[in-house]
């Protein structure tokens, strides 16, 4: 028996947290926003004794990605797909198995799990919290109105197993909470923890531009309408991110400055000059773009739609998402009134400051520790 088992149960013991680092397992990719989510969540969680131990899904990660995850802790790329670029649900079916001979031979003593349905038929004797940043079912709820496809109801079913089976689930806002209840039902164990950002860089000279980042081969993003918008605005609209996605979705920027995929640096650096800063997005189940943009004292022009209301209400413009015209007049009106634009740039610059990465991180180790502390209960009874 090795030190890590408990001869009660046969099985490893969780690690008595804050004494000795408390080891997470947390699952990421590197397609989108769940990336960045993950090296600036354990970065921050680090200095209060958490180390990680990260599990890639999905197209493998560039040398750059790798190199920041490994200078944060344990990487292991999976051959195995996300649940959203698969139409074979039996292709996740192996991710389980793997998971659970990870837990053992790192000795992990919880399991953060980036995608609800990857804790579907987990066996697991750590806490799992499950965050639910965004799925197939929420964004067909959004974007066409509907439910998923019929081919796709196995990703309804496979959510709501994970949901079952996590000890926690999170998501990123109330609004996005109160989409997967609409769309699951009851979820036991929801809360609500803000998504967090690294403080900008100092204030830069603003330029008269807009500036919009985004994967723009997902219509979620509305990076159509952006475009067609662009046509009619006063100022060049600049466009970063992807426009191809990795199932051979694509989009036709004809309008817009666009500018193509950059690091994430790169990409926030072009973002401080920018007088402006749009996101039309029609699903967002938090957004980091408008954040980081508050932080910079840009002016925000947003989606009108719940997630942001809940989170920008009286520190941006709103716009209705699926009208070009709307969206056009709504930068263009900032664009013309420079007063206007600090004052809402200050505001967003206030409100930024209220979801920092260090609440995130804070709202998330206590959520960590909370369960952490009630296996050991479980355990000692």
């Amino acid at each position: 028996m090795t030190p890590m088992q408990d001869a009660a149960f046969g099985e490893p013991a969780p690690r008595p947290f804050g004494q000795v680092e408390t080891r997470v397992l947390m699952t990421l990719d590197s397609v989108g926003g769940v990336w960045r989510y993950a090296m600036d969540l354990a970065s921050s969680l680090a200095e209060d004794g958490f180390g990680f131990v990260f599990v890639g899904l999905g197209p493998r990660p560039s040398p750059r990605q790798e190199a920041e995850a490994e200078r944060l802790g344990t990487l292991h790329w999976l051959e195995a797909p996300l649940d959203w670029t698969t139409d074979d649900e039996a292709e996740l079916d192996a991710l389980a198995p793997r998971l659970e001979s990870l837990v053992e031979s790192e000795e992990i003593d919880l399991v953060h799990l980036n995608a609800p349905s990857q804790a579907a038929g987990l066996d697991l004797p750590v806490p799992v919290v499950a965050v639910s940043h965004s799925c197939v079912v929420t964004w067909f709820n959004a974007v066409r109105g509907t439910g998923v496809p019929p081919g796709w109801l196995w990703q309804e079913r496979r959510n709501r197993s994970g949901f079952d089976a996590a000890d926690a689930v999170i998501a990123p806002s109330r609004a996005h909470a109160t989409m997967l209840r609409r769309c699951y039902g009851p979820i036991a164990g929801l809360e609500v923890v803000r998504n967090g950002a690294r403080p900008a860089p100092g204030s830069v000279e603003k330029a008269d531009f807009v500036f919009a980042a985004g994967r723009w081969w997902d219509d979620g993003k509305n990076g159509a309408v952006l475009d067609r918008a662009a046509a009619n605005c006063a100022w060049p609209v600049v466009m970063a991110g992807a426009d191809r996605g990795p199932n051979g979705q694509r989009i036709e920027i004809a309008h817009a400055d666009y500018r193509g995929e950059m690091a994430h640096s790169e990409a926030r650096a072009l973002m401080g000059h920018a007088a402006i800063v749009c996101s039309p997005s029609i699903y967002e189940p938090f957004g980091l773009v408008p954040l980081e943009a508050a932080g910079v004292r840009a002016a925000l022009v947003l989606a009108d739609i719940p997630t942001y209301r809940e989170l920008w209400d009286g520190a941006a413009v709103f716009a209705d998402p699926r009208d070009a015209a709307a969206l056009a007049d709504a930068i263009d009106s900032l664009a013309r009134d420079p007063e206007r634009r600090r004052r809402l740039a200050d505001a967003a610059f206030i409100r930024s400051r209220v979801y920092s990465l260090k609440a995130q991180a804070q709202a998330t180790g206590e959520v960590y520790r909370r369960l952490l502390a009630d296996r050991l209960l479980v355990r000692s009874a």
